[in-house]
């Protein structure tokens, strides 16, 4: 469940109080607000898995926030978490230093995840702040072409 999804189960659920327990709201006005917030639901839905930019938007980006067993303090201050929760979800994963893991990823969820090393790091392709993501690669690009050039 991401947030577009929590906010509106949320007003889900005080529509359907608002029908239950006021007498001014008509049973038909309640039924058009539930299938107005239903409809909207299923427009964001469908329109988030055919178009990236609305994806982004409900949804956000995965976004690394330790690589290499180093903590990456502007990824911490954008997702607004601090490296003792980092740390708890190392220890969630088993893992008893933070130099036995290669990347945490804070999931579009709000859940963590904990990328232990030895792979090919094919899973960290399109998180933000990955050394596999889009920007990253062409910064590097970019690098390479100010090295070769004359």
């Amino acid at each position: 469940m991401n947030a577009f999804d929590l906010v509106v189960t949320v007003a889900l659920g005080s529509t359907l109080a608002t029908v239950l327990l006021s007498k001014d709201v008509a049973l038909a006005e309640g039924l058009l607000a539930f299938a107005l917030l239903i409809s909207l639901q299923f427009a964001v839905t469908w329109s988030s898995v055919r178009a990236r930019w609305v994806r982004k938007l409900a949804t956000g980006e995965p976004l690394m926030l330790l690589y290499s067993g180093k903590f990456l303090p502007a990824a911490l201050m954008q997702a607004r978490v601090n490296e003792d929760e980092v740390r708890a979800a190392v220890r969630s994963a088993g893992i008893d230093s933070l130099e036995n893991v290669h990347a945490v990823i804070l999931e579009t969820d709000g859940s963590f995840s904990v990328v232990k090393p030895g792979g090919s790091g094919s899973t960290l392709v399109g998180v933000n702040g990955s050394p596999n993501s889009a920007a990253a690669r062409a910064k590097n690009q970019r690098k390479n072409m100010r090295k070769s050039a004359p």
